[in-house]
């Protein structure tokens, strides 16, 4: 039975280590989330160290930028680890390539020292996905006919981005994941190293553990993330317990009229997925 905290400081004494989830829980592409930015700090002061664990596909030293502009406090935070960090390891690998990319401009750094070559599909030995090139008004379908033709040719598809969507101020809108799903759907070979798969995991406990200057239990880890699929899917999948947040891409699904946490939405919802939480909150709070 998932239990439903007034707030992190009710699990102080269970958990040493924070791996937490940024978009949907610490902002919305927009604007942050003030309480939820003052619980991080406040853990980070108090309790033990705080690794963002995000499915951004390029890499931490980039979103960081993302992260000051949007005004998030480097206090409410001790490292970050994306799925771009985790993904970059799959694409070298691949090198030279040569590789059909699909995703904007912003996320070329992710390739960035790679020495990977761009090619067309017709001509490209693998396929690289960060998300949609306009995702405020592209959806998977716009790219059907191209993948069709990558499946045909069996070329595997690395996913920098495993997220199907994410909320971008009041809306939702497609991301690297809904594009490899219909990759996925069509015969293709998908490749992922971020949530819920387990690079990520790896490189963030590894953070974790440095961080603490000890042997890291994981038993006193908390995962926290508002991705049934992805945050707790991921963190289940590891042994480790999740706190979910209701609020994010989830949104009425989990909670109630009143904006409030209703506890049989939430045990449906993950019960729908096949998964677990240990907590759950509405927000992200003290």
């Amino acid at each position: 039975m998932t239990d439903l905290p007034v707030g992190l400081s009710a699990l102080r004494d269970r958990y040493d280590v924070l791996l937490c989830d940024v978009w949907g829980v610490i902002h919305n592409g927009r604007e942050n989330f003030p309480e939820a930015c003052a619980a991080l700090a406040r853990w980070r002061a108090e309790v033990g160290p705080v690794v963002l664990i995000s499915n951004s596909p390029r890499p931490a030293s980039d979103v960081i930028a993302q992260l000051d502009g949007l005004k998030v406090p480097r206090e409410s935070w001790s490292a970050f680890v994306t799925s771009g960090d985790a993904t970059r390891v799959l694409l070298a690998a691949r090198a030279p390539g040569p590789m059909w990319k699909i995703g904007p401009a912003k996320d070329l750094v992710l390739y960035e020292g790679l020495g990977l070559e761009l090619a067309e599909v017709d001509q490209a030995a693998f396929v690289s996905v960060t998300g949609p090139d306009n995702d405020d008004v592209e959806t998977p379908e716009d790219y059907r006919q191209r993948l069709t033709a990558a499946a045909a040719r069996k070329l595997p598809l690395i996913c920098a981005n495993p997220d199907l969507v994410v909320q971008k101020g009041d809306k939702l809108i497609y991301c690297g994941g809904a594009l490899a799903d219909l990759y996925a759907k069509l015969g293709g070979e998908v490749l992922m190293a971020g949530k819920p798969f387990s690079p990520i995991y790896a490189l963030s406990l590894a953070e974790a553990e440095a961080l603490l200057g000890k042997p890291l239990d994981r038993v006193r880890v908390l995962c926290i993330g508002d991705g049934v699929i992805t945050d707790v899917k991921g963190a289940n999948d590891q042994g480790l317990d999740c706190l979910f947040i209701a609020k994010g891409i989830h949104g009425e699904k989990a909670l109630g009229a009143d904006g409030r946490l209703d506890a049989a939405k939430v045990a449906g919802l993950l019960q729908e997925e096949g998964v677990t939480a240990a907590h759950a909150m509405a927000d992200l709070v003290w």
